[in-house]
This record gives C-alpha cells, structure tokens and sequence, in this order.
C-alpha cells in the first residue's frame, strides 16, 4: 500500500467503520474524493485479491470505539518504504496501513471495506498501474449473478 500526498482536505464526511468480527469499531473524517484503488504487488498479496481500495484520512482524525489493533510491520513495501499495517487482532481485518514512525501526524489509508458507507465511496484515482492485472478491463464481459 502506498500514501496518496493530498494537497488539501476539502469536503470532510464522517464515516464509521467496522472489522469482519465486529470487535473493533471507529469512526474517522474523510474526504470522498480522496478514495483510490492501489495494484500494487504488495496490496494484492495483502488483500488476496488483484487490487485493495483505500481513502486517506490524517490520523488525528481516527477514532478507535472498540476492540484491540494488532500491527505488521512490512519490512520493505514495493515502494521501498517501511509499512504498518494495522488488523483486527481477532478476525484479522486490515483497518488501514500508514507509514512506520511519526506517530499522531501521519497519514492513514483507511481500508474501503471496513467502511459503512462503501458503496458511496468511488475511487477517483488509480496508483501502481504497472502491476494492475490485465483481466480487469474484462469483468464487465464475465457473466454474474445476483447471489449463489
């Protein structure tokens, strides 16, 4: 995962999140606009998916309600910078990754699906193209159905 520097906040929307299991709960400010999906290789390992789906947010601005943070320390991300990445320490959802040190005047990468208002949140940018899948241009083609 890789920060998105953000000129000006802009538009803030109050948002509350949530892990898998429900032990931890928070509330932070974003800005709408600021929501991007990330290809790197590093995300798609992390997400175990082909890309993650994130929004900045200063960490003054994140509240934790409940439950207990667990952290990972990326030793090396593909940007070459150190990451933490913070999970719930029971369901293991990632909450959001940030960078390593500078505590209380960094940057947070608020994890999209953790997130109430998800379906509101279209991403508005896309990083680390040069490792985004070449099948994602056809999903539309794929046949879906509602449920299974």
């Amino acid at each position: 995962m890789h920060l998105i520097s953000i000129p000006e906040r802009g538009a803030v929307m109050k948002v509350k999140g949530a892990c898998h299991c429900g032990a931890i709960t928070f509330g932070a400010e974003i800005n709408p606009d600021h929501v991007a999906v990330c290809h790197c290789t590093d995300c798609q390992s992390m997400a175990s998916a082909p890309f993650r789906t994130m929004v900045i947010t200063p960490e003054a601005s994140f509240q934790l309600n409940s439950g207990r943070l667990k952290n990972y320390i990326k030793r090396t991300a593909q940007s070459g910078n150190l990451r933490e990445l913070t999970f719930c320490d029971q369901c293991s959802t990632q909450v959001y990754a940030t960078s390593v040190g500078d505590e209380g005047s960094r940057m947070l990468a608020l994890r999209v699906g953790t997130l109430d208002v998800r379906a509101d949140l279209k991403p508005s940018r896309q990083i680390w193209c040069q490792s985004r899948l070449g099948w994602l241009d056809d999903l539309t083609s794929i046949p879906g159905q509602e449920r299974q």
